[in-house]
């Protein structure tokens, strides 16, 4: 499961023995400005691995579940969730910088926009208001909520 910054994310077919190199491959290369030096491109692949391309894992905060929907799945310190999403209407621009497709600067527009405008109602204001472009939006989505 190749996910992050590249052209393709989603499942990729491997053969045996394959390395991160041939996934990253698989999935179209890393978008462009990606730093894959923290990528061990040699490293060889285990099945149900998923490999995060120029995103940052988001961990959990301390004391709570890392299983998806743990502690019946609310909001833990800051704008991250327990089971790991950010939420758009809390979220520090930190927090906003790891999802995939948010710069530094489109981080800033999510809080500009909170601040003057109140929140989101769904994710899908971040195509319609502030022109994310739908292939980054189709891949932020997965590690949103509200």
């Amino acid at each position: 499961d190749v996910e992050g910054r590249v052209a393709r994310p989603g499942i990729q077919r491997l053969p045996a023995g394959a390395r991160v190199v041939d996934a990253l491959t698989a999935a179209g290369g890393a978008a462009a400005g990606v730093d894959t030096t923290a990528l061990n491109l040699a490293r060889p692949l285990s099945d149900g691995e998923q490999l995060l391309v120029g995103v940052l894992a988001v961990a959990p905060a301390a004391g709570t579940s890392a299983t998806p929907g743990g502690a019946g799945g609310g909001s833990a310190a800051g704008g991250v969730t327990v089971d790991g999403k950010v939420n758009l209407n809390t979220a520090t621009v930190e927090e906003l910088e790891v999802v995939p497709g948010f710069t530094s600067a489109f981080a800033q527009e999510v809080i500009d926009y909170r601040t003057n405008f109140g929140g989101f109602q769904n994710t899908r204001e971040l195509v319609e208001i502030l022109g994310m472009s739908e292939a980054d939006y189709l891949v932020a989505r997965r590690y949103l909520t509200l």
